[in-house]
């Protein structure tokens, strides 16, 4: 599944190639889009801009000509979905039968593919949708380490049972990270992803959102496939250059730790059985360093 970095590289292209057009055409193989079309034509329309939530893509379009509110074309790739730009009357790279959008300008089109979520929304519509449940962006330049561990710990208080993992993946908690930021995060944080949320201490928490700051800000900088690219494409996390050393974790399993040698584990973890990778070495599930580092607190409080 793309992940927060894969759509806020995918929204800054598409915002580069199609803000301030005026879209010429409009095609769809949705029959919900296609209706909402027929009753508030697109073309005319300008795209104001496209932005990122998390994993959500939002492209939105000024008032049409008749004075219809202005439109949101929101989407969520799932597993399989892309959008992809060309120039107009570029060859596709995909077959027209995976197509679900096309949203042309006379310079560029937008082509959404096996796009399982796609939604026209106005304003006050978007409120009753999953977007405003949204945590904070971690990529959002609002986003600090101190809202991110305020959100971790509110979390904690709600749900102490909960696992590591689960929260990490937990759209409402931090927007954007995914399996794979998951697995990197808590590798690099030596927290076990197996660990009840109610035992991170504080010191656990920031360097929990400082490495989901930095591994993702790190893969959305620009140069860092400004093209429109799948989760496959070059995210790392290590400083490795071969393209098979780029995490240290994540589609591991049986491979030695790049830090201590141990074998890397992986086992399904959370009500959707999302893959979890792991080191039991250097994340040990016993809680020793929580001592040392409510002993750290309390000294810095002194």
């Amino acid at each position: 599944m793309p992940e927060g970095d894969t759509i806020y590289r995918t929204a800054r292209t598409l915002n580069q190639a199609l803000a301030g057009r005026i879209v010429v055409a409009f095609e769809t193989g949705l029959a919900k889009l296609a209706r909402a079309n027929d009753d508030t034509p697109l073309v005319g329309r300008t795209v104001e801009r496209v932005e990122s939530r998390g994993k959500w893509c939002l492209m939105h379009f000024s008032a049409g000509a008749n004075g219809e509110q202005p439109l949101i074309l929101v989407t969520h790739m799932r597993m399989n979905g892309s959008w992809h730009l060309y120039r107009t009357g570029e060859r596709w790279q995909r077959p027209r039968s995976d197509m679900r959008v096309v949203v042309r300008t006379d310079a560029y089109e937008a082509v959404a593919f096996n796009v399982p979520v796609a939604e026209f929304h106005t304003a006050r519509s978007l409120e009753r949708t999953e977007v405003p449940k949204l945590g904070p962006d971690v990529l959002r330049g609002e986003f600090t380490a101190q809202t991110g561990v305020a959100r971790l710990e509110a979390y904690a208080r709600e749900h102490p049972e909960a696992e590591v993992g689960v929260m990490l993946l937990n759209q409402r908690v931090l927007a954007g990270l995914g399996n794979v930021y998951k697995s990197e995060v808590a590798f690099a944080a030596r927290v076990n992803p197996w660990r009840p949320v109610s035992t991170l201490t504080r010191a656990e928490m920031e360097r929990l959102v400082e490495f989901a700051m930095r591994y993702m800000q790190a893969n959305v900088r620009p140069g860092k496939g400004d093209g429109i690219i799948t989760y496959t494409g070059p995210r790392r996390t290590t400083h490795g250059t071969n393209p098979d050393d780029r995490n240290w974790v994540y589609r591991r399993s049986g491979q030695e730790c790049r830090r201590c040698g141990t074998s890397i584990l992986m086992r399904k973890q959370g009500e959707q059985a999302r893959s979890t990778y792991w080191c039991p070495e250097c994340q040990l599930p016993i809680y020793a360093t929580i001592a040392d580092d409510h002993a750290s607190e309390r000294g810095g409080n002194r």
